[in-house]
């Protein structure tokens, strides 16, 4: 056994300011201080509450460092900041890998967590080498130091978990993501059923999704626990040419009367659902309510992106939320808001999350509890309809979402990107299914262009999975074939089943062996050249 005890006092703190880092120098009452600075680690149980405070200065990151010698022959898996993009896999150790908010350590027959707590007020990541471990705590405020004045953060919560001799290594990362999320927010049925933007991608219209409704309603089983059909981007009015963003409260010529639209998808037999980017708008606001652009965006918009931090910003958030309540949407996807505010989709955070030089209007806050309350202003104003958080963090958004986008985006023309990010984030996020949330690999891209023999066992995969399935069916992809598929798919994914687990993702970023209703099942996610172009 080789636990790496992270729940001792650790060897180094420093703090890095605006104008650099200081060592802290550890006092009585598990507290570290430097001229005017204090970092408090409390037991709390098997726990350690780190702490923060700061009265005069503006402070960006906290690192603490365990020095001990890392005995060889780990492996180690990470997170990810927000969605999966296909890389997440078990490594041997690379001292310059960050492993965002928490990571297991596996040898022989034994396997072990460490990590922080969901919720936390912080963007926390691990690194591990040769001869420690670091946790690096970043408190900023966008891409400065918070200013927290005369009041006490509690930046993170440390976990850690040591699982059983012999334990499988997904059975001890089920048990820690449990650990990590004290009160996670599930759906109350499976969720399943169809979300037109794979075939669609944003050319759609009323009628369109009326005809999508009546084929996802028929492809149903009959039972209390009615499909979804979600209309995706595309139906706002603001929907020209790249730009997705808002208002919110207006269809396009193509979509004349949302509300319509939602009782009519009802009276088909479906439960409509909706996607929506709340902090990108065309709209004229407030020039106070936008965030300052700063550099930061790979591509420029029309519009602006609106400040989070920000009082009257929420309460916009809430009305459009609200208003798609109102017009009768039991589902709201929202979506982007990670790269809305860091600018940055999340393989390329990496330790500095996003460019120097830069806060949000209240620069009291820091980053992660700007996102959190933004966060728990959509579930308010959601009310009893679901919320997917699309392009969120899930450390942030779990306990408060009932289901995660936990990987970029699948696809219904290039099946290589539904293998690469599909499988790869199913398998790796599969211990926070109902630990964290429900979570949502993504759409099969049911369409003429995506080869059906690799399709099909996405589709059985993902069905047999007990997490939501969705699909994007073009309906001239449709044949017997798949209609059959989907009705056996759709009753499956209508009744509730336990998490299933990828028996070689320990080797495999793509794990063809899987442990479903205590069978081993093979699935072959390559075609007979195997990966498909891979110059391009």
């Amino acid at each position: 056994m080789s636990y790496f005890d992270i729940l001792r006092a650790p060897d180094l703190v420093n703090v890095q300011r605006e104008d650099g880092w200081s060592a802290l120098t550890q006092a009585p009452n598990e507290s570290w201080q430097a001229s005017g600075l204090e970092v408090r680690i409390v037991p709390q149980g098997n726990e350690r509450h780190i702490y923060l405070q700061a009265p005069d200065k503006a402070i960006k990151r906290i690192g603490l460092r365990w020095q001990m010698a890392i005995p060889s022959g780990f492996t180690y898996l990470g997170d990810h900041w927000e969605r999966g993009y296909g890389d997440m896999s078990w490594r041997s150790m690379a001292d310059e890998r960050i492993m965002p908010w928490y990571f297991l350590a596996s040898r022989d027959d034994h396997t072990y967590g460490y990590g922080v707590k969901t919720g936390a007020n912080a963007f926390c990541f691990w690194q591990i080498d040769a001869q420690g471990i670091s946790l690096w705590i970043d408190v900023r405020n966008g891409g400065n130091g918070v200013r927290l004045g005369g009041r006490e953060l509690l930046a993170a919560q440390i976990v850690t978990h040591a699982g059983e001799q012999g334990e499988r290594a997904f059975q001890v990362a089920q048990a820690f993501c449990r650990l990590l999320c004290p009160n996670p927010i599930v759906p109350k049925q499976p969720v399943y059923g169809g979300n037109n933007w794979y075939y669609a991608y944003g050319n759609s219209s009323h009628q369109e999704i009326l005809d999508d409704s009546k084929l996802i309603a028929a492809l149903a089983p009959e039972s209390e626990n009615r499909p979804f059909m979600v209309i995706d981007d595309g139906w706002q009015i603001s929907n020209f040419g790249q730009f997705n963003g808002g208002p919110w409260r207006f269809g396009n010529a193509h979509f004349p009367d949302m509300g319509r639209l939602a009782q009519e998808m009802k009276d088909l037999g479906t439960r409509p659902g909706i996607w929506m980017r709340p902090l990108l708008t065309s709209e004229k606001l407030p020039e106070s309510w936008y965030l300052p652009e700063a550099g930061r965006y790979a591509y420029t918009t029309p519009g602006v992106m609106l400040d989070p931090s920000q009082p009257a910003v929420l309460e916009q958030v809430r009305q459009d939320i609200q208003g798609l309540v109102d017009w009768g949407y039991e589902l709201i996807k929202h979506d982007f808001s990670t790269y809305d505010i860091f600018g940055r989709w999340g393989f390329e955070m990496k330790t500095r999350l996003t460019v120097p030089g830069w806060s949000f209007a209240d620069t009291s806050k820091t980053t992660a509890e700007i996102i959190l309350e933004f966060y728990r202003t959509i579930a308010r104003a959601a009310g009893d309809a679901l919320v997917i958080g699309c392009n969120t963090v899930g450390h942030l958004a779990a306990g408060i979402f009932a289901i995660q986008r936990t990987g970029d985006d699948t696809s219904g023309r290039d099946w290589e990107r539904t293998r690469k990010m599909g499988i790869n984030t199913l398998a790796f996020r599969m211990p926070q299914q109902g630990t964290f949330f429900a979570v949502d690999a993504d759409c099969v891209g049911l369409t003429q262009q995506v080869p059906w023999s690799l399709n099909e066992q996405w589709l059985d995969l993902l069905a047999r999975s007990g997490t939501p399935l969705f699909v994007s069916a073009a309906p001239d992809a449709i044949g017997p074939m798949q209609e059959k598929a989907l009705r056996n798919a759709f009753l499956i994914a209508s009744q509730q089943r336990p998490p299933i687990e990828p028996l070689d993702w320990q080797e495999n970023t793509t794990p063809a062996y899987w442990s479903i209703d205590g069978e081993h099942v093979q699935y072959k996610w390559y075609a007979p050249e195997g990966v498909q172009y891979p110059f391009e």
